[in-house]
């Protein structure tokens, strides 16, 4: 049956960055703007926030801008390609680097017009000031393409409320350590699932930064969120979910984690 997916997100300052008067260093976009369509994409990405990465802020909307644009065009030019195989191929081998090299154009037309300060330098790339996550779920009638770079979360909820991960995880990404886009070879970092989908289709994507799965206690809290907000949505409808979802991204860095907190919402709708 064709599906209709249906996107909303809300990113929040962190509490720890409200009593310390810093910027939210997360960022979320997706395409279709209007949030529904045939195929979308979302992406998130948490920029590391540290003094070394006085910009990260920038690099993480950056980030999340240009992948969702680029991952919109591969959609669109891969919308009459009916071998599967040759696209997940494309997803695999092509996309890590032209995310890199596309984030890494526009950092170098922020520096044109606004170079590093001598207090932003620490020797290296220059890039190295906007170092950031970025986690991408582009959603089609035909397939889901899942890629991620650094901590993070993404999630897929089935019609079951069961919760799973469709990425394996990184084991490199321990307590603060993560990879980057600043990173050299930034592009072999990324982990990749292309998923046909044959038989049926999740009822919720999620992706969040780190500081929302940081807020609970232990993963499978985490997890519950998944299944809540399948029957929230269910019973209330995806709407009322976005009303309440600043409210509850507050909450949860208020008595979690103190980080910023961003969640993007993938809803499946049959036609």
């Amino acid at each position: 049956m064709p599906v209709e997916w249906q996107v909303v997100g809300q990113s929040v300052r962190g509490a720890t960055h409200e009593r310390n008067g810093l910027p939210n260093q997360d960022a979320i976009y997706w395409l279709p703007a209007s949030g529904r369509g045939a195929s979308a994409v979302v992406a998130v990405a948490d920029g590391h926030g540290s003094a070394r990465y006085s910009r990260s802020h920038i690099g993480a909307a950056l980030a999340v801008e240009r992948s969702v644009q680029l991952m919109d065009e591969f959609l669109n030019s891969q919308a009459e390609g009916d071998n599967l195989s040759l696209i997940k191929h494309a997803a695999e081998e092509w996309l890590p680097r032209a995310l890199v090299r596309n984030w890494s154009s526009a950092i170098d037309d922020h520096l044109r017009t606004d170079p590093l300060s001598p207090e932003e330098q620490y020797g290296g790339e220059s890039s190295i000031a906007y170092g950031t996550t970025l986690l991408i779920a582009a959603v089609t009638e035909r397939f889901i393409c899942y890629l991620q770079l650094g901590d993070g979360d993404i999630l897929t909820v089935n019609d079951r409320g069961e919760v799973s991960r469709p990425l394996a995880k990184d084991e490199r990404l321990l307590g603060n350590e993560t990879t980057s886009l600043c990173a050299t070879d930034a592009w072999r970092d990324f982990r990749i699932n292309f998923q046909p989908l044959t038989q049926s289709h999740p009822a919720l994507v999620l992706l969040s930064t780190d500081g929302y799965p940081n807020s609970f206690r232990d993963e499978p809290g985490f997890f519950k969120v998944g299944s809540d907000l399948l029957q929230m949505i269910e019973e209330h409808g995806l709407a009322r979910v976005a009303a309440d979802l600043a409210g509850w991204l507050r909450d949860a860095t208020h008595a979690g984690s103190g980080d910023d907190v961003t969640l993007g919402i993938i809803s499946s709708l049959a036609k």
